[in-house]
This record gives structure tokens, sequence and C-alpha cells, in this order.
């Protein structure tokens, strides 16, 4: 008859086995990795939220950073979303009109070029080094007064291998930790590999959206399963280190 899992004891070595000084060297990375992912998330929040005009995160805020407004040039979206804290409603009224009647160079030298050398060339130029579109002349707003399109792929590439490296040397550094945990095989596997499935699907999605503004959900789907998997790891981990039960001294 076998013996049921709650009453047999956990196999191999597991956080019940641990001295003080190993719980708390694990448990101060744990907080760490947790403290910085919230941050990760505020940050992609604070980054992402506007794309569609609309102060809130939505599904359609990603269709846009990876798809594109289609219906409108890149200038215009961004002036609609991201950049609009940087502009009052006149000066990003006559610019949007400016790109709806052509976006032409007299227009552009008669009606916007003073609120664009203003208010976006200071940090939109070669010499701010930060590495944005320039908007210093005609040809570099040209340039971005285009359809708008979403991310290009070159963009897509260089941060989906930084993505995908950085974030598969913090999954692999909390998986082992959470290795110790003393769970179910299959629950311990599942959670030890469902956010690598998660983050690959995540990345892979930001090409499909970049096909299809459909995909959208699935980007954030994946993210929320990733969360929730890193959030399971930690979580069980320091209730397993600080609130479980501890391993019996062996007997004499």
């Amino acid at each position: 008859m076998p013996v049921p899992y709650s009453t047999g004891p956990a196999p191999g070595r597991t956080f019940r086995d641990m001295d003080v000084a190993e719980r708390l060297f694990y448990s101060a990375f744990l907080l760490l990795m947790g403290v910085a992912y919230l941050m990760a998330t505020f940050f992609l929040y604070a980054s992402h939220r506007n794309a569609d005009g609309n102060p809130h995160l939505s599904v359609t805020d990603i269709a846009y950073t990876y798809y594109g407004n289609r219906s409108g040039t890149r200038l215009e979206a961004a002036i609609r979303g991201p950049m609009s804290g940087y502009l009052d409603a006149d000066e990003a009224g006559r610019i949007v009109a400016w790109l709806k009647s052509g976006g032409d160079e007299a227009g552009y030298e008669g009606k916007v070029a003073d609120i664009l050398g203003r208010r976006c060339a200071p940090c939109h130029s070669p010499a701010s080094g930060m590495g944005l579109p320039d908007l210093t002349g005609y040809a570099g707003v040209h340039a971005v007064a285009q359809v708008d399109t979403g991310a290009s792929l070159a963009s897509l590439v260089r941060i989906s291998h930084i993505h995908m490296f950085g974030i598969g040397l913090v999954l692999f550094a909390l998986g082992s930790v959470f290795r110790f945990a003393d769970l179910r095989p299959a629950l311990k596997s599942t959670l030890l590999i469902l956010p690598f499935a998660a983050i690959a699907l995540d990345v892979l999605t930001w090409y499909l959206t970049k096909w299809d503004s459909a995909f959208a959900v699935v980007v954030v789907a994946t993210g929320l399963v990733l969360g929730l998997s890193i959030a399971a790891q930690i979580l069980i981990s320091l209730y397993q280190m600080w609130l479980g039960r501890r391993a019996r001294p062996a007997s004499p």
C-alpha cells in the first residue's frame, strides 16, 4: 500500500534542511528579484500605456507598439501617446493638422518648426546622445511623418536577444533556488518550466503581433503567466524557508 504524499519524507534536500545563513542568503536574492520584477513591470506599464492616447494600459496599447496605428503617422501616434505630456492641446492640434494636410515642407516651416524646435529638438537631436529620431529639421521630421507600422524588425531582433538572455539567466537563478521546494513533482516541474515557455512564447508573439494585431492578446497573456509563475516561485520558496515545517533532528 503506497504511503500518502503528505505523510512521507520529501526526497532529496529541501528548504527545511538549510541553516539560517543559507536561508538568509537565498531570501535576500529572492526579495531583490521580486522588487526588480515589480519595477520592470511598472516600467513596461509606464512606457506602453499611452500608445493609444488613453492613460491606462490596454491590449490596444500593445497592438500599437508592435503592429502600429496604421490609420496615422508615427509622429501623430507619439504626440497623442507617450509624448503627449510635452505639448499642450493647441500645439498638438497644429502638428496633427499639418500632418493631415500632407506634411509638406512649406507647412513645416510656417506651422510646426517652432513647436518642434522648442518642445522636441532638445532631446530629439544627434547632440543629445539619446538615440531618438532627429526632429531638428524637415528631413528628420518627414521620416517619422509616415504611416505608423509599429516596431521595426531590426528593433524587435535587438530587444529579443537582450530579453531572452537577461530574463533567461534570472529564471535560471530563481529556478536554482526553487528546486529545493517540497512540492509534488508534477507541480514543481510545471512551475520550473512554465516561465521559460512563457518568455519564449512572449517574444514569438511580438513578431506575430507585428504581422497581425490580434496576437496582442497573447502578448498580454504570456506576460501574465510569466509574472505569476515568477511570483509563485518566490513566494513558495520564502514560505517554505521561514514558515514551513523544520527538519527534525536525527534520533541518537
